[in-house]
């Protein structure tokens, strides 16, 4: 997948990837603009925080586990949400990604908006406290060193329900040696 049209996609951590911040991490990329840099969130790095403790409106419409998300290492005490919209709805607070036609109806929801307004279109949703993000060039340099893979997404991807084992699972889905690479062991020296 080229890099020109990251929104939209995941970027996958490869097994070399040892920071901290994104080791076996999946990042739903949503925004990438080349002179501006990228925008993505963790999606598969559950808190313990209940989403009623930081934003109670929103509760009720968030997808189970309902805690927050940890998005990122940028801005950890912000908060963005991702939704899901059926059909052709362009409800007010929501923003589709501009990405592949798969995840079309993944969009940013607007936390300012009232919820109530926007509770009969939205299918799913998640929160994050932060974000990833990546200066112009910053985000290729790292795709061309290997330490991300670079794959379609899939909007189930955003609500996984067991998102601690979405690393491997969107990984095995690839098949062949990717799929092998799901197998990596946490801590090779183990092995």
């Amino acid at each position: 997948m080229a890099t020109e049209r990251l929104t939209g996609s995941l970027l996958v951590a490869t097994p070399v990837l040892a920071d901290p911040n994104f080791r076996r991490t999946v990042i739903l990329v949503v925004e990438h603009e080349a002179e501006e840099g990228t925008l993505g969130v963790v999606l598969n790095r559950p808190t313990d925080v209940p989403v009623d403790r930081v934003l109670d409106a929103w509760s009720d419409l968030v997808t189970g586990p309902s805690v927050v998300f940890k998005g990122g290492p940028v801005a950890p005490n912000s908060a963005l949400a991702i939704g899901l919209v059926p059909g052709d709805a362009e409800p007010l607070g929501w923003h589709a990604l501009d990405g592949a036609a798969a995840v079309s109806r993944l969009g940013l929801v607007d936390l300012d908006a009232p919820p109530d307004l926007l509770a009969p279109a939205i299918n799913r949703l998640r929160v994050y406290a932060g974000y990833a993000g990546w200066a112009p060039g910053q985000l290729k340099a790292e795709i061309d060193e290997g330490a991300w893979y670079v794959l379609a997404a899939e909007p189930a991807d955003a609500f996984a329900g067991q998102p601690e084992g979405l690393w491997a699972e969107v990984l095995r889905r690839q098949g062949g040696e990717m799929a092998f690479t799901a197998t990596f062991p946490d801590d090779p020296s183990q092995n």
